[in-house]
């Protein structure tokens, strides 16, 4: 969790340059793999946040170190955004870090804007997030960051490749497992999904069921979580045959299960919990 200083410092100075990323058409695109990659190369090296937060430091320092270390490989408006990030004040070293993971999240997302798909990705996250709900074993080597990463990137590619997912949603993908940050996948999966629905203004609510949802259980959905939420929703449904009957509902971190599955594990606890006494 960030400190009170690093809070303000990354809000901001994302709300500072959400104008220029809007408007930076199919730059956004190459902005936020920059800004994905520099999140990586400063989390594997502590000591350039280090340097680069050192409230004792100069902030021309600190710009001249990121112009040795990034010369003109980086596009400007990358510069602009990380000279920005210097010159503010953090709680702490790698909450700069984190600032930049926004930063390129944010780019990924006006890019998704500018080609009008940020609801189609949107929701081929939360199909990612469903395919691996029931995959322990495949999340648990996705998460697992002292893997080799080409074998993580097969793994992850032998799931998606042919699901036909948009570029964006691929490349937002790969980061969650090429730099999981001490999340694990469906964390980072699920958190992607929280920022695009609030970048929308809408909350994407998962309903998982044993058949496919009617037009009328949609509409009713839509109405009841709208109301709920206090915005608009979309609703993502998701067919599980082994659900058994009810429904599985997930809006950003708050599941309700009301599966027949999980009513028989629930029956399970208390039967086990009653014979313990």
């Amino acid at each position: 969790m960030q400190g009170e200083a690093s809070r303000l410092a990354d809000r901001e100075s994302r709300d500072s340059f959400a104008a220029k990323l809007r408007e930076s058409g199919n730059d956004a695109w190459e902005i936020g793999n920059e800004l994905f990659t520099i999140t990586y190369v400063f989390d594997h090296n502590p000591r350039i946040p280090r340097a680069l937060t050192d409230p004792g430091r100069p902030t021309e320092d600190k710009v001249a170190l990121l112009n040795n270390l990034l010369g003109k490989q980086a596009l400007p408006l990358t510069m602009e955004i990380l000279t920005d990030l210097v010159s503010r004040s953090w709680s702490r070293a790698r909450d700069i870090d984190n600032a930049i993971e926004d930063f390129a999240v944010d780019a990924m997302m006006y890019q998704a804007d500018d080609e009008k798909k940020t609801l189609e990705v949107s929701i081929q996250l939360a199909q990612l997030q469903s395919a691996l709900l029931n995959l322990p074993v495949v999340r648990a080597d996705l998460s697992d960051d002292q893997g080799p990463l080409n074998v993580r990137y097969e793994l992850l590619h032998s799931l998606i490749d042919g699901a036909d997912f948009d570029r964006i949603t691929v490349r937002l993908a790969e980061h969650c497992t090429r730099n999981p940050r001490n999340r694990r996948y469906l964390e980072s999966v699920q958190w992607l999904i929280n920022k695009f629905s609030r970048h929308m203004g809408e909350s994407m609510v998962t309903v998982t069921t044993a058949t496919p949802l009617s037009d009328e259980q949609v509409d009713k959905l839509v109405r009841i979580y709208s109301k709920k939420t206090g915005h608009p929703v979309h609703i993502h449904s998701v067919v599980d045959p082994t659900v058994m009957g009810g429904m599985r509902v997930q809006v950003g971190d708050e599941v309700t299960d009301n599966t027949v599955v999980a009513q028989l594990e629930n029956l399970k606890r208390k039967v086990k919990a009653g014979v313990g006494e």
